[in-house]
């Protein structure tokens, strides 16, 4: 059974997307189709523009999603997923792919939830930070035992978990995590603390944009970061994403799931290869690959 995932924040370079806008009309006329509800040239940015204009949570995420999902349709009748997931972000393209949601609504909810993340990142300092190489029950326990907020937010692979809150609260839990014996605990470059009770205001403005889109039954069962379940049923689908702004993503159990639902080979779709080297991290032989037209 064929896995399609898709990645979220953190894959972009520049250049992305240029090697299909040049072999296919499809994708030309999507980048156009873009542009146009996004009321900005970013197929511009993201062909031409340098890192730091691609950095910007609201360049990046619909960046991120248009080289997926414009990938994902040149794939054409070769695109057969038995099971789809996406991390993060990364959800959204995968829901447009197995056509829970239309191409221009995905984009109209990925520009809004991009801007509504950096408004509440904006209203209190906050951050992330990786821990690697201690168990996730120890990292949960330490991060419960710091005044502030501060909570797991990513579970990207076993022995990688990032932590996510308010400044003081996660430089605190850095400190605590390495004396726990954590083989590095490093605060990362990121805009503010995704997945986290300080996202609450971006989910409120987010979920009415949710709440007002339609969501279809899709062609194959997505694996939600919520829950890490396959669902296919349209309403569930739909309140797992609300949701999902202020959950961690259960990407760990995903992969665990899907490979033990039948998943016989994973291919990644979008930019870089970041999810092929978390299932590479759970079982160093599984088939991993990037589609390409």
């Amino acid at each position: 059974m064929k896995a399609y995932v898709f990645p979220g924040q953190g894959a972009q370079f520049s250049g992305m997307g240029k090697d299909l806008y040049d072999k296919s009309d499809l994708a030309k006329s999507m980048f156009s189709k873009a542009n146009e509800i996004l009321g900005f040239d970013i197929q511009k940015t993201m062909f031409e523009g340098t890192d730091e204009e691609l950095k910007q949570t609201k360049v990046t995420q619909p960046a991120i999603f248009l080289h997926s999902t414009i990938l994902a349709a040149c794939l054409g009748d070769s695109f057969q997923p038995d099971m789809v997931a996406g991390h993060s972000l990364g959800e959204i393209s995968a829901l447009v792919a197995n056509k829970t949601l239309r191409f221009e609504d995905g984009l109209k909810l990925v520009y809004k939830r991009a801007l509504a993340m950096q408004k509440a990142c904006e209203a209190e300092p906050s951050t992330m930070a990786a821990i690697l190489g201690l168990e996730d029950d120890v990292v949960e326990k330490i991060c419960s035992e710091v005044d502030g907020i501060v909570v797991a937010a990513n579970y990207n692979c076993p022995g990688q978990l990032v932590i996510s809150g308010a400044v003081p609260a996660v430089e605190e839990a850095c400190a605590r995590l390495t004396e726990a014996g954590a083989k590095r605990a490093m605060i990362l470059q990121v805009g503010g603390a995704f997945h986290s009770p300080l996202m609450e205001p971006a989910r409120e403005e987010l979920a009415a944009a949710i709440e007002a889109t339609e969501f279809s039954t899709p062609v194959c069962p997505v694996y939600q970061n919520v829950n890490a379940k396959a669902v296919s049923d349209p309403e569930e689908i739909q309140r797992n994403l609300i949701a999902q702004l202020t959950a961690p993503v259960r990407w760990t159990q995903i992969m665990n799931q899907m490979i033990a639902e039948g998943a016989s080979e994973v291919i990644e779709v979008g930019p870089g290869k970041v999810l092929q080297g978390l299932f590479k991290k759970v079982d160093r032989t599984f088939p991993c690959s990037s589609a390409e037209i």
